[in-house]
């Protein structure tokens, strides 16, 4: 059966003032929500790292135009130096769009791919949340506190290489999905990228070295088949570990639960009738 368009979908007008609209009320919030942005730049490190992380570059997404993924490092360049660097004090909230701005084609912004209305499609500085995504990894690694995530309603592309497990990325769209954390802590933090010739990489820093670390990882993956369509669900968990007390665990906590349409057949499921 045909999926009916959502009226935004057959009314374009309509979708671009309701953009715009949202895009307002975020920078009112930017504004008079009373949240301390962070700001400060700084090449200069933090002296302990947290966690460090790399992602490929370049990757063949199913039937995907390959040009979409060599601009995708274009719009990398630009948004990583809006990040790179910034310092996150007792207090301050980190917000990915307030850091990186509008990714404007006068930007120098390419079109790179955006997942949208369930298809994958090409847009104007698509690919940059390829830097939300590792950001928040870093973050599920420390005691930061992630006050605002989105994640992709639908899974495009089937596993090639992933790392990561499924769901653990953050999306982000500007302005209204945005990606924050708060430093609830007396610690300040840094967040540090760079890119390579193949890889985006990153790390977290922090100014006091801490006597416990974190382990993230995945529970319960399933692919499901319900009423024709496929699905993919998972559970992330994570463990806080003490590290000079032979590793620990003195703390296990769900971080979030993933349920999402998958657009391809998965090579194994689970028929649910």
């Amino acid at each position: 059966m045909r999926s009916r368009k959502l009226l935004s979908q057959r009314h374009p007008a309509l979708y671009f003032l309701a953009v715009w609209a949202r895009r307002g009320r975020r920078h009112l919030d930017w504004l008079f929500d009373g949240k301390r942005y962070t700001s400060l730049h700084t090449t200069e490190k933090l002296p302990y790292r947290i966690k460090k992380h790399q992602s490929v570059l370049l990757k063949k997404l199913g039937e995907s135009d390959m040009q979409l993924q060599i601009n995708k490092v274009t719009n990398l360049k630009i948004a990583v130096k809006e990040v790179d660097g910034i310092v996150i004090k007792p207090g301050e909230t980190f917000s990915f769009c307030k850091l990186v701005g509008f990714p404007s084609a006068r930007k120098g912004y390419l079109p790179g791919m955006e997942l949208s209305f369930g298809e994958a499609r090409p847009g104007v500085g698509g690919g940059i949340c390829q830097i939300s995504n590792l950001i928040h990894w870093l973050v599920m690694h420390s005691p930061l506190t992630v006050t605002e995530r989105d994640h992709h309603s639908f899974d495009p592309f089937p596993d090639d290489g992933r790392v990561l497990p499924f769901g653990s990325g953050a999306t982000v769209f500007y302005n209204y999905r945005d990606y924050q954390f708060t430093n609830n802590t007396k610690y300040t933090f840094q967040v540090n990228l760079w890119l390579t010739d193949k890889c985006l990489e990153g790390e977290l820093r922090i100014d006091t070295e801490l006597n416990y670390a974190y382990h993230v990882f995945e529970k319960d993956h399933q692919f499901l088949k319900i009423d024709g369509q496929f699905f993919r669900k998972n559970e992330i968990w994570r463990e806080k570990i003490l590290k000079f007390e032979s590793g620990k665990v003195v703390d296990t906590e769900l971080v979030t639960k993933n349920f999402a349409r998958v657009t391809y057949t998965p090579d194994s499921y689970k028929d649910i009738v």
